[in-house]
């Protein structure tokens, strides 16, 4: 029982942490910039891409073409290169469903460090919060400098992001050591 609440207080936390880091603090949107002239590239977008949701690379060489990597090193020599993460016009999701899918996506994270924090036998409040906090760090520096170095995404984008990653597991941690005790040795 004392497991279930531990996870449950954690996840809790967590959503509480992602939501105050979203909307009052810069973090949720460093590294975000807005498209100079926007309005004929996203008339641009409408015309090419149409009702196709999806994520897109650009320029596009087929993953199956021998010369793939010299094609694509040609290309963006004279031309842009980058991700479009792409949704068709009406397609938004109501808040509601994305904030739920967030907190069930928190509380399966806190169960996780619930489990694992149980395959320990650290006893003291602040080494078992801690232990869950670098599930966080691993988690998030693994995760976001990918895409920083495979993709170019900006340093701050993904400062931000794992700052926002490492404090929730943090959180998470300080509530689930306070309500899941120890083993008895």
């Amino acid at each position: 029982m004392r497991s279930i609440l531990a996870g449950l207080a954690g996840g809790i936390a967590m959503f509480v942490w992602m939501s105050i880091a979203h909307m009052a603090t810069p973090l949720g949107t460093m590294g975000f910039s807005e498209i100079p002239n926007e309005k004929p590239v996203l008339a641009a977008m409408k015309t090419s891409i149409k009702v196709k949701d999806g994520l897109y690379m650009f320029p596009w060489v087929d993953p199956k073409d021998p010369q793939m990597m010299e094609k694509g090193l040609e290309l963006t020599k004279t031309n842009p290169e980058g991700i479009l993460l792409y949704h068709a016009p009406g397609s938004a999701t109501a808040m509601g469903p994305m904030l739920l899918h967030e907190f069930l996506k928190e509380l399966a994270q806190s169960f996780l460090g619930v489990f694992l924090l149980s395959l320990t036998a650290l006893t003291g409040y602040f080494a078992r919060a801690g232990f869950v906090g670098l599930i966080g760090v691993f988690a998030a520096f693994g995760q976001d400098t990918s895409y920083f170095i495979w993709y170019g995404f900006p340093l701050s984008y993904t400062l931000a992001q794992i700052t926002i990653g490492v404090v929730g597991a943090l959180v998470a941690g300080l509530a689930i050591a306070a309500i899941a005790k120890p083993k008895p040795a």
